[in-house]
């Protein structure tokens, strides 16, 4: 077996024990979401480690998380239901919100957090999901990254998925042909009734570079 396969098969491998606790997590699905927990800081770190996005990048999409989070909190209490997803400074808005005027306080509040580039709002005018609908959600979610992990031509550390009311919103830094590819994945998916493909599209080349990058630091880490 060379050493590009051995590769790819210990990133597959370790995506398995991460899904299921994963899974385990979908089941316990509070009002406010899941957050996977990993003990020690191995697999955190590997998974940073395969990232398309730079360390700094992942570094401040958890703090726009945070500081949307709390920002929308303080703007609207309890009179809506947001969830905030960034990724690479991209912010993605879904969940519900009672009128068009809470939806645009929402939006403007994660547009004034530091870092952030681009909103994506997704909210819709209505009465907050059900607690039963949101574990359903998490569970789909966890479905889709397993198809993903077992789809081939694609890294499934590479994609976001955010589930609301069985509305699926796939993003992440990826080739046009890895978008359809996991598009198609997320679509053949029991619950599943629409997707929508939120990417950041990079080349083949720019692609090429990063896996180079990522073999360096690779390398880096074995001979330390």
């Amino acid at each position: 077996m060379n050493k590009s396969v051995t590769k790819s098969f210990a990133l597959k491998s370790l995506a398995k024990p991460v899904l299921v606790i994963s899974l385990s997590c979908a089941a316990l699905v509070s009002l406010q979401g899941c957050v996977a927990m990993f003990v020690g800081g191995a697999v955190v770190g590997t998974i940073a480690a395969i990232d398309r996005r730079t360390l700094g990048a992942q570094t401040e999409d958890k703090a726009i998380l945070l500081k949307g989070e709390s920002a929308i909190k303080r703007a609207l209490s309890d009179a809506a239901h947001v969830n905030v997803t960034s990724y690479n400074r991209r912010v993605l808005l879904t969940g519900e919100v009672p009128d068009e005027a809470a939806k645009a306080t929402a939006e403007r509040e994660v547009r004034a957090v530091q870092g952030v580039t681009a909103v994506l709002n997704e909210l819709v005018i209505g009465s907050a999901s059900s607690i039963s609908s949101r574990s359903n959600d998490a569970l789909i979610t966890t479905k889709i990254k397993a198809s993903l992990v077992d789809t081939k031509g694609i890294n499934e550390s590479a994609f976001k998925v955010v589930t609301e009311t069985g509305n699926v919103y796939l993003m992440g830094r990826v080739t046009q042909g890895e978008g359809t590819t996991a598009a198609n994945v997320a679509a053949g998916v029991s619950g599943v009734k629409k997707v929508t493909k939120m990417f950041e599209y990079i080349t083949e080349a720019e692609l090429k570079a990063l896996q180079t990058t990522k073999s360096k630091i690779d390398l880096n880490e074995e001979q330390k």
